[in-house]
């Protein structure tokens, strides 16, 4: 798949000499998801106002499905959209007029049946006549989506996109989200949801101090850098783990019950095999067993803790 964005040694620092990224390097493809993960101050929002041509690159490039944001800004502007984290609508404005308005910025022709399609995905129609201030903060959420879409982008960033949402509209917003991606809009969201990013991405990147600690397929992420936890559940509660299974990794639930056994996936050998034996030679009964694997948040954290 083809690269949309194109990002070559991107660095920024500030006039007061803090340093916000550090030699980005990056390709986006078309009409993929890709979750940007970072702590707070990590670059994320940095590197998408520079994208959306908010702020001004110290050094490096970027070109929008081959326009220089720097030299050919107008037509690389008109490709994408931002919604940003900060809710800043037009109090007293009309939902419906704040959306046109937005699509006459780019010199778009009015074309009512796509801000109906795109005020009906949201959930907004039956709030067109509304005026902002009289909304929900969600509500005011989705307006930002829809201004964003107004012009028809092909690249839409989400900075934070459901904070402060509730679980039933951040869901609803997913699934305009996925309805995106399948007519190929490129997707690049920041979030401090991780079970949002595992759900929906399809790669992610993580950053931490203005440096791209990688960029890999969610699955690939989740196996290269995940653990497994194994849960032997015993036959008969125990109150303390005998002596020869005492060792990392290992832990005794509260009802004796249930031994748990973190493991490294990437390790030669998971010490499953000798685990085992172990319970048979301790006299301990297995009734059940059952492993899962790390949550992307367990992945992330342990991730920026091993670039600190």
């Amino acid at each position: 798949m083809a690269a949309i964005i194109q990002i070559r040694d991107l660095s920024k620092v500030y006039a007061s000499g803090t340093p916000a990224l550090s030699g980005v390097t990056l390709d986006i493809e078309e009409g993929e998801i890709l979750a940007l993960l970072g702590p707070n101050g990590a670059g994320k929002t940095t590197l998408i106002s520079i994208l959306c041509g908010l702020v001004t690159p110290s050094s490096g490039s970027v070109t929008v499905a081959g326009h220089d944001i720097g030299r050919d800004y107008r037509a690389a502007r008109e490709l994408i959209a931002l919604v940003p984290q900060e809710i800043a609508l037009e109090p007293f404005e009309r939902v419906m007029s704040t959306v046109l308005f937005s699509r006459g910025l780019f010199g778009k022709a009015r074309d009512d049946a796509w801000i109906e399609r795109v005020l009906r995905s949201l959930a907004l129609w039956d709030k067109r006549d509304a005026r902002n201030n009289e909304l929900s903060g969600g509500m005011k959420r989705r307006v930002l989506i829809a201004k964003a879409l107004a012009h028809q982008p092909k690249v839409l960033f989400l900075d934070e996109p459901t904070a402060g949402v509730d679980v039933n509209l951040r869901r609803e917003m997913w699934d305009v989200v996925r309805e995106l991606k399948a007519e190929g809009v490129t997707i690049i969201l920041t979030t401090h949801y991780l079970e949002e990013a595992e759900e929906m991405a399809d790669r992610v990147g993580v950053i931490d101090k203005g440096r791209l600690l990688l960029v890999q397929d969610k699955t690939a992420l989740m196996h290269e850098f995940g653990r497994k936890r194994m849960t032997v559940e015993l036959t008969e509660p125990i109150s303390a783990l005998p002596a020869a299974l005492s060792g990392d990794g290992l832990a005794l639930a509260a009802d004796g019950l249930h031994v748990t056994y973190d493991y490294d996936t990437r390790a030669e050998r998971t010490g499953i095999a000798r685990l085992l034996a172990s319970f048979a030679d301790a006299g301990l009964s297995v009734r059940d067993l059952s492993t899962e694997q790390s949550s992307l948040e367990e992945v992330f954290l342990r991730l920026v803790e091993e670039n600190r």
